[in-house]
């Protein structure tokens, strides 16, 4: 099976732009297992859905970055976002109150990806202005690549701003979070999962549809 090829672009310039920045805790390691996972290719996803927020998705793409790989891989998302299905998650008290139409992500590869499989996550979170995205947590390791202004934190520790290109790991199980100023917060993000089987599902705070 052949995979979409504005995909396959997008990965040939993505996991090499994590690798590069990966020096948090265990990112290199799983972004390693990540890139050889990605060498087999999965079933087809669903269609392409949109959701209010992703009037911001432009702006975010169109961000100037210094760095010359960056600024190709916000043009291979470009090329890839007619294939993408947005998604909201549920909140809680945690979140801000403007999260519901604030928030989307967007599965490249997993469950319910443009490319469907189970051992991997890829995908990307787009935050409207001044939104929060809630606590949340999940088995399976996570790295970040940070492709706008915006704060994060993780394990109760304070917020920190990566910066455009920025990259940390999330470990397994951590609780972590994420809030825009006064721009669109963009980021990508791969978790390695390992897992096989048809009862996986979606990750609570990737994934799932609410």
């Amino acid at each position: 099976m052949a995979r979409v090829q504005a995909l396959q672009d997008f990965l040939d310039l993505a996991l090499p732009a994590m690798q590069a920045r990966a020096h948090d805790g265990d990112s290199p390691a799983s972004l390693l297992r990540i890139a050889e996972a990605v060498r087999t290719v999965g079933s087809p996803g669903p269609n392409a859905a949109l959701l209010p927020v992703c009037r911001w998705l432009e702006p975010a793409l169109a961000r100037q970055v210094g760095d010359s790989d960056l600024a190709a891989l916000l043009s291979a998302i470009r090329a890839l976002s007619p294939r993408l299905f947005w998604r909201r998650r549920s909140g809680d008290q945690t979140a801000s109150t403007n999260f519901p139409d604030g928030h989307a992500n967007a599965m490249l590869l997993g469950p319910g990806g443009i490319e469907e499989r189970r051992d991997l996550w890829i995908g990307l979170s787009l935050l409207a202005p001044r939104t929060r995205y809630p606590d949340h947590r999940h088995a399976p390791e996570e790295t970040y690549l940070v492709l706008s202004p915006g704060q994060f934190r993780k394990n109760g520790a304070d917020w920190f701003e990566p910066g455009i290109g920025g990259s940390f790991f999330v470990p397994p199980n951590a609780v972590h979070a994420m809030r825009s100023g006064d721009e669109p917060l963009f980021a990508l993000w791969a978790l390695w999962a390992g897992l096989e089987g048809p009862s996986v599902q979606p990750i609570e705070g990737k994934g799932s549809i609410t």
